[in-house]
Parts: structure tokens; C-alpha cells; sequence
């Protein structure tokens, strides 16, 4: 009697029955779609109450427009006008490197933020032009038109894949579907903007050099040829000119990050640049002297351009591309900035929000002479920087783009290139993040080789190519992780009731007869193969210490805490291995399935085929109970684990 075992108090594991069909659908989708539950704030209130809480969700501007005053006005009046002195030459020079009439540049500047600010759930985005984008575009797009034999249509296919890049994001937005920018990686979007920021900054050389003819391919090779092969036509005059431009904004940018406090001098740089630039040009007519400048910019605001889009099937392919391509890296960039800034401010932003946002701006803006904007980082840095309180500093920019366009345009006329290009690359040198690079070489070395996919493929290949090759790497390195999920050994860590992974706490304690299996990922037919031929080689591994040791293994636990789903093959190679195990006298049994992989379990019978005694809701019970097994006399031999508990 006083030697007899006692036998453990297990924990009541859930055998519910499986939902129905419906509730099960509703519970994946809101999952897959609404991951947030953004409609929970409107549960439980009164249908007027509701009408508003979902006019301020659906549009922010009704959220906090209520609750503006001037106390925050100062804060965005003067965030907004010093945006304004960076939108105008960026918008310029970004324009210029798009193949557009530099007054384009100027035109989406005015009414994408307008848009923004209604939309938008940032308060520290400001929208403008990218560098980016407006390569790419130009690269892909001329591979049709010419900008320079057809401008007239070349713009209106601009236009159109503005359309096109609007439709995108704002399907993208109502549907919920900000998993697809999850697929441009961190690596990714480190790799292409340094890729790009090079073929952007050897462009430029064009301008530097004063040069008339130049390559309309984009890779490196072609850049640094074109810019040899017409060595004759380059002038010291804008040489001089182009270096001192670009040594005074780098002057300032070190400036900004010696002392942040002084980021205004940085801000201000490019409109100062412009401006001197003008003067420059001016009083000396430089333009008779090699230095090409900008010419005429017609005054007004932005003219209609919703008849000028161009849907003929012979460039609609191209177009399609170009807006598609385009937006996603538009989305990815402006959403990844919006939630950085709002970080800082201890601030959520919604990316499907911001989505509808970015659509709808380049919906209205394809119609009305824009180009596609995004909310570019040097930007919104600036804004963040001058303390904008709110999206009216976005407002406030327009308004002052609006002023610029009906009455100070023409006053750039004379800006002269060799300006824009150093404004250009002074920009890009900021995106060659050498020290991102080396982080990721040192944390994570197969992110650095999707880095180096892209900034290779982009520098060397072309945008497109570069791009989706690193995005290649990262689907396989996404396969890899889904076809070889993790597994491990638990052992007990001592002094207490928690089982962790051997190999990384060897102190942890092993059972003798009892093998202890985490597996961490859904089981499906994708692993199923794998997942079998790893429990058997833990299994055999086992055997061959237990056998040295001269113990024998009884028991296998499997812990599907982590497994988060399950399919039918999964389900047949569970029956496969605990098949496999009782021919060897040991017995399988599962610890705390999940209740999609429990419903399943149910549902195709497996419970049923390994007894629900085998089924455990904790480590420390399964364990408990084998060690009952284990105590107790096998008259018959090796009986089961089902019949001694």
C-alpha cells in the first residue's frame, strides 16, 4: 500500500464540438481582413452616434478638424511653409528626372495634399514627388514613347499610370489587402532605394556635365558610357557650378546631423540653392555660356487632364506595368515612413487607410496635371522636424504651392539644371545606407543578400528586374521557413514547471522514456513529408541514447501549441508517425492542440483514433502521466498508455 504510485490530477482538456461552417468563415476572414476589428467602436451605440464614428474612421478629417486651434495652427502654418521651400525645388528637379515639364512637378505639389489631408490618417506625412517613382516611370514609359519625339503623349501615359496606380492602391485599401506590400521586405526596400539612389546621382552627372545627349537606359554600365562616349560636350562652367551647389547642400546636411536642432538650415538649402541659382543665371546669362536652365513656367493652377488619358491597347500593357509597380513601391515607402514618425509619438497609423489615401490623391491627381506622390521621407522629416501638430500642414503647403503657381512661377524660369541635379543627388546620397547594409550582414546574412539582390539588380539590370529578383529571394526564403518549419527538444528546466528547448538551455533536464516534441508551425501538405522524417530522426536519436544509457523510450509528447492550423495531409502523417511508433512499442500523445487544429482533429477522427487520454492541455501533465505509466507493473508486457491511465 505505501509504495503504491498515485495517480496524477490531469487538467480537463476541450473537446467542443466543431463550429459550423459559418462562424468558422467569419472568424478567418475578419483574421485575414479587419486583424484590428476597426468596427468595434461602433458596436453598442446609437445609429446618429454610429453615422459620425464612421465618418471620423472612414475620413479623419471629420475627427480632428473639430477639435483644431490656433494654438495648433502656429505648429502646422509654420511646418507647412517650410515644406513648401523643399516642394519646390524637389518638385522641379523630380520632374525633370521623370522626362515632365518641370511644371508638373509644381502642379502635384497642390492638389494630392489637399486630398491627403482629408484622407490621410498621418498627421506627420507631407505628399509630394519621389525619386523612385519618377525614374521608373520615365524607364519604363519611354520604352514605348519618347519624351523628347512625343512629349505630348509620353504625359498623357503619365497620367493614365497615375490613373492606373490610383485604382491599385485604393482596391488595395477597401479590400484590405496590405499583405501584398508586406511582400517588399525591409531588405528589399533598403536594397532598391541605395540601388536606385546610385543610377539617380550617375543621371544626374547629365546635368553636371552640361551634357545635351545622354542614354535613356538606367543601368550603370549604359550611365557611365553615355557619359564618356560624349565627353566633347562637357563644360567646366557647369561643372564649377554643379560642385559648389552640391558641396554647399552636403555642407548643411552635416550640419543637420552634427547639431538636429538646426535641421531648418538643411530645409532651406535647396530653395537657397534654387534661388542663387536663379539670380546666378540671371545677372552673369549663364545660359549663353552652357549652363542649360529650366525655361518658361506657364503661371496658373493646375488645368484639367481627365481628357487626356490615353487607354489604347498599344501602350496599355506598358501603362499597367508602370502604375503597378509603381504604387506598390509608393505604398511600401509612404506607409513605412507614416509609421515611423508616428512611432515617435507613441501613435498608430492604419496602413489600410493610408492606402485609400494615396488612391485617392492619384485618382484626382491624374485628373488634374499630377504625377504620382507618396509621402517622401526628406519630406515628412522636415515636417515632423518644424513640429506639425496635424495633416494642415499638408493644406498649407497647397495653399502655398497655389500661390507660388498663380503668381511666383515664372521667377524660376531661370532656375538653371546644374541646380536641380545637385539638389537631386544630394537627396540620394541620403539613401545609400551603408550602415543598414552592414547591419544586416551582421544580424541576418540572408536579408543582406536580398538587400544586395536589389541593389545589384537595380544599379546593374534595371528597376523592375532588381526589384523583383530580391523580392524572388525573399518568397523562397518564405517557402523555406513554410516547407522547413522549426522543431525541438524540451527538456525541464530545473526547479520548476517550465520545458524549454534543450539546445539553447542545455541545463534543462531529460526524461528518461519520454521524448518531448515543440513543433512551431502550422502542418500542412507543404511540410507534412519533412515534419514526419524530423520526429523520426529525434525519435532515433533518442533510441540510440536510451539504448547507451541502457533505458528504453516509451513515450513520444507532441506539443502543438505553436501549430497554429492543420490540413488533411497533416492529419494523415500524425496517423503515419503514431503508426510507425506502435510497431516500436512507443506511444504518441499530443499536448494543447489549438482549437482550429482540435476542430480538425475532431472532425476527420483522429481523436478518436488516439484516444482522448492521449490528449493533454499541458506539458507537465503528459509528463506526469507517463511517469505514472512508467512506475507502474506491465504484467502483459508493454501495455498502453491508455490503459494504465
Amino acid at each position: 500500500m505505501g509504495s503504491a504510485s498515485i495517480e496524477p490530477q490531469r487538467l480537463v482538456v476541450s473537446f467542443a464540438p466543431p463550429r459550423d461552417f459559418v462562424t468558422t468563415l467569419k472568424s478567418d476572414l475578419k483574421e485575414t481582413f479587419f486583424p484590428d476589428d476597426p468596427f468595434q467602436q461602433f458596436r453598442n451605440e446609437k445609429p446618429a452616434r454610429r453615422l459620425k464614428k464612421a465618418l471620423q474612421y472612414f475620413i479623419p478629417i471629420f475627427e480632428w478638424l473639430p477639435k483644431y486651434n490656433f494654438h495648433l495652427f502656429r505648429y502646422d502654418l509654420l511646418a507647412g511653409i517650410t515644406i513648401t521651400s523643399l516642394a519646390i525645388p524637389q518638385g522641379i528637379s523630380y520632374a525633370r528626372l521623370a522626362s515632365l515639364p518641370p511644371i508638373i512637378g509644381l502642379y502635384s505639389s497642390f492638389v494630392p495634399p489637399l486630398i491627403y489631408a482629408v484622407f490621410g490618417n498621418s498627421k506627420h506625412l507631407a505628399v509630394g514627388t519621389v525619386a523612385a517613382c519618377s525614374l521608373f516611370l520615365q524607364s519604363t514609359i519611354s520604352d514605348v514613347v519618347s519624351p523628347n519625339d512625343d512629349p505630348a503623349l509620353y504625359l498623357r501615359l503619365i497620367f493614365t499610370s497615375t490613373f492606373i496606380t490610383g485604382i491599385f492602391q485604393t482596391a488595395l485599401g477597401f479590400l484590405r489587402l496590405g499583405i501584398l506590400v508586406d511582400f517588399l521586405s525591409h531588405s528589399t526596400i533598403t536594397g532598391f532605394m541605395g540601388g536606385t539612389a546610385i543610377i539617380i546621382c550617375l543621371q544626374q552627372l547629365k546635368g553636371i556635365f552640361g551634357l545635351r545627349h545622354f542614354t535613356t537606359k538606367t543601368d550603370v554600365i549604359s550611365v557611365i558610357h553615355a557619359i564618356f562616349k560624349n565627353r566633347k560636350e562637357w563644360r567646366w562652367e557647369s561643372i564649377v557650378v554643379g560642385v559648389t551647389f552640391l558641396c554647399f547642400l552636403q555642407v548643411t546636411t552635416y550640419v543637420r546631423k552634427k547639431k538636429p536642432k538646426l535641421f531648418w538650415v538643411s530645409a532651406i538649402a535647396p530653395m537657397v540653392t534654387v534661388v542663387v541659382g536663379c539670380l546666378f543665371t540671371y545677372f552673369t546669362h549663364a545660359d549663353d555660356h552652357g549652363i542649360q536652365i529650366v525655361g518658361h513656367l506657364k503661371k496658373g493652377i493646375n488645368p484639367s487632364s481627365i481628357g487626356l488619358l490615353n487607354f489604347d491597347s498599344k501602350y496599355l500593357a506598358t501603362v499597367i506595368k508602370a502604375g503597378l509597380v509603381t504604387g506598390l513601391i509608393a505604398l511600401a515607402e509612404g506607409i513605412a515612413i507614416g509609421r515611423s514618425f508616428a512611432i515617435m509619438q507613441n501613435e498608430q497609423v492604419d496602413g489600410n487607410k493610408e492606402m485609400i489615401a494615396f488612391g485617392f490623391m492619384n485618382i484626382v491627381g491624374s485628373f488634374t496635371s499630377c504625377y504620382l506622390t507618396t509621402g517622401p521621407f526628406s519630406k515628412t522629416a522636415v515636417n515632423f522636424n518644424s513640429g506639425c501638430k496635424t495633416a494642415m500642414s499638408n493644406i498649407v503647403m497647397a495653399v502655398s504651392m497655389a500661390l507660388t503657381l498663380l503668381f511666383l512661377a515664372s521667377l524660376f524660369s531661370h532656375t538653371p539644371l546644374v541646380a536641380l541635379s545637385a539638389i537631386i543627388m544630394s537627396a540620394m546620397l541620403g539613401l545609400i545606407k551603408y550602415e543598414e547594409a552592414y547591419h544586416l550582414y551582421k544580424v541576418d546574412k540572408f536579408d543582406f543578400i536580398i538587400c544586395m539582390a536589389a541593389f545589384f539588380g537595380v544599379a546593374f539590370i534595371s528597376m523592375e528586374v532588381g526589384l523583383m529578383i530580391s523580392v524572388g529571394f525573399s518568397l523562397i526564403r518564405a517557402l523555406i521557413y513554410v516547407a522547413r518549419p522549426a522543431s525541438c527538444k524540451l527538456g525541464k528546466v530545473p526547479n520548476s514547471t517550465i520545458y524549454r528547448d534543450m539546445e539553447q538551455y542545455p541545463d534543462s533536464a531529460d526524461l528518461k522514456g519520454i521524448l518531448v516534441l515543440q513543433l512551431g508551425s502550422p502542418i500542412y501538405f507543404a511540410n507534412s513529408t519533412y515534419i514526419r522524417e524530423r520526429i523520426l530522426r529525434w525519435i532515433r536519436e533518442e533510441q540510440a541514447v536510451s539504448n547507451f544509457e541502457g533505458s528504453i523510450l516509451e513515450h513520444v509528447l507532441l506539443d502543438l501549441t505553436g501549430v497554429t492550423s492543420i490540413d488533411i495531409t497533416g492529419i494523415e502523417t500524425l496517423i503515419e508517425v503514431r503508426r510507425t511508433l506502435l510497431a516500436n512499442d512507443i506511444k504518441m500523445a499530443i499536448i494543447n492542440p489549438r482549437i482550429k487544429v482540435m476542430e480538425k482533429m475532431i472532425a476527420s477522427k483522429f481523436i478518436d483514433i488516439i484516444g482522448r487520454e492521449y490528449v493533454f492541455l499541458s506539458i507537465d501533465d503528459a509528463t506526469e502521466a507517463c511517469r505514472f505509466s512508467l512506475q507502474r507493473p506491465k504484467p502483459n508486457g508493454n501495455c498502453s498508455l491508455a490503459e494504465e491511465y
